[in-house]
């Protein structure tokens, strides 16, 4: 059994794959993983071990259309982690996000075509389903992003879609809430904060702090993922939520206190760009369908990783 992994070295992706070599899935216990990684800011080498023999990194581009059509042969799925995934960096300058979320990904699929890759898992995200004011999203809702980055995310998974049913690709897609747990770049909320409170500088709380996410740890997603990927069917599209939603506020309150902070620290700062109100998935397919549910309480996957940024003091000085 052989695995690629594109974005591997990636916060989530490089969870995949500590999961996958350490034996946490059945089934692939012994299988061979290669990881395709651009090796951009928010990715690092330290994130593998790299000692493990049935792992093989290749640094490169997902767009590289020599590249993948080299690589892809052999594999029996690849689980594709690549993205640009950052908000505020897509309101700056979203070709970044064009260029790997969406070129990127339809370069991806046109290989794996030519390939015959026997199963591909789109990794996206609750964004591109836009803000909901009541109730939750269903695998259904229409598909309505409002930054840079959720409408190259919403792109790729159409893309998605169009070579499964114009080619009869075997692809899977999976849309996660936010989210969290260790090795995570320090650009992202909750690193960003506990890394901040820690070492006792201020944090930024934007707009109101009134704004509604679902979080999800790491390790539930990627579960869900392998699940997908083992049971999945082709062509569909299955939600993966946490189950815990929180204000940024009630976010904030919890990272200051856990952080031994005060409220002091806290800073209100003009509210993001098109800032989404409140995301929330109905996860009840993937339950259902693949017997996925989220094992990590927030409480508990919170305390956890406040200790390992608090453990690995020098995770804010990367990237």
């Amino acid at each position: 059994m052989r695995i690629l992994v594109t974005g591997g070295a990636g916060f989530v992706g490089s969870h995949y794959v500590r999961s996958l070599l350490a034996g946490a899935y059945p089934g692939y216990q012994d299988c061979d993983v290669t990881v395709v990684d651009k090796l951009t800011y928010a990715a690092s080498e330290e994130n593998l071990p790299l000692g493990d023999q049935r792992l093989t990194l290749v640094k490169g581009d997902i767009g590289d259309a020599g590249l993948m059509m080299d690589v892809l042969p052999g594999h029996d799925a690849v689980v594709h982690f690549a993205a640009e995934s950052h908000v505020d960096r897509s309101l700056e300058d979203a070709a970044p996000f064009i260029h790997t979320n969406v070129l990127g990904t339809q370069n991806l699929l046109e290989c794996a075509l030519q390939r015959s890759v026997p199963k591909i898992v789109q990794i996206s995200t609750d964004e591109v389903y836009g803000s909901i004011a009541e109730g939750a999203w269903t695998e259904n809702s229409p598909l309505e992003p409002n930054s840079p980055y959720s409408a190259s995310k919403a792109s790729a998974d159409l893309m998605a879609r169009a070579y499964h049913r114009s080619h009869r690709l075997p692809v899977v897609v999976t849309r996660c809430s936010n989210n969290y747990g260790p090795y995570q770049h320090v650009e992202k909320v909750i690193p960003h904060f506990v890394t901040r409170l820690l070492n006792g500088q201020r944090v930024p709380l934007y707009g109101d702090g009134r704004n509604v996410r679902e979080w999800l740890h790491v390790d539930d997603h990627c579960r869900g993922v392998q699940l997908a990927l083992t049971q999945g069917r082709e062509g569909e599209v299955y939600n993966l939520g946490g189950g815990c939603e929180l204000s940024n506020r009630e976010l904030t309150e919890r990272l200051v206190q856990l952080c031994g902070a005060d409220w002091a620290s806290v800073d209100f700062v003009p509210d993001r760009k098109g800032h989404d109100r409140r995301y929330a998935l109905d996860d009840s397919k993937a339950r259902a369908e693949l017997g996925y549910q989220a094992r990590w309480t927030f409480d508990q996957g919170l305390t956890d990783v406040v200790g390992w940024y608090r453990e690995h003091g020098s995770w804010g000085s990367i990237g």
